[in-house]
């Protein structure tokens, strides 16, 4: 199963990079607000360079004078699968299309999502990041809730 890691980040400005595997490299957008477990909200995602596979297990300091300089901790990390009632669609097929439907399978996002390619003229694209209905859907804020990193246990509030 593809990999997918949450890292939060503390650069100008806390933030959220939600990253994929996807194309052999982790896909990445920008999530200002970060992801939510409600299936009522929906977050914008700016899509981002892309990082090599071994970002995935990266937490630390990004050197000042280097782009998004700042601290980062893993947030989040786990496995991905795509939904689709095609058979044999992949998260490359569901990229190139601009919609991606898939189940994480973290340690705490877990269930379905959609990110969906809003703005392809703009640059950087926008996308739109929503919970769909699910098991594991709730309004508790799990931003709030869940603060710290998966791996270190630190937070950079």
């Amino acid at each position: 199963m593809p990999k997918f890691v949450v890292h939060k980040h503390r650069s100008k400005k806390l933030h959220y990079d939600l990253r994929l595997e996807i194309h052999s490299v982790l896909k990445s957008w920008v999530l200002p607000k970060g992801p939510s477990m409600d299936h009522d909200i929906k977050r914008m995602a700016f899509e981002a360079e892309d990082r090599q596979i071994t970002y995935i297990h990266f937490e630390g300091e990004t050197p000042e004078g280097q782009n998004g300089a700042g601290e980062i901790i893993i947030w989040d990390r786990g496995d991905f699968e795509c939904v689709s009632d095609v058979e044999d669609v992949t998260p490359e097929d569901q990229y190139d299309a601009g919609r991606i439907e898939l189940i994480f399978h973290g340690k705490k996002l877990k269930g379905i999502f959609v990110l969906l390619k809003v703005c392809q003229e703009e640059h950087p694209p926008k996308w739109l990041m929503k919970k769909k209905l699910d098991r594991h859907s709730t309004n508790i804020d799990i931003l709030e809730e869940k603060p710290g990193s998966v791996v270190s246990l630190r937070n950079i509030e």
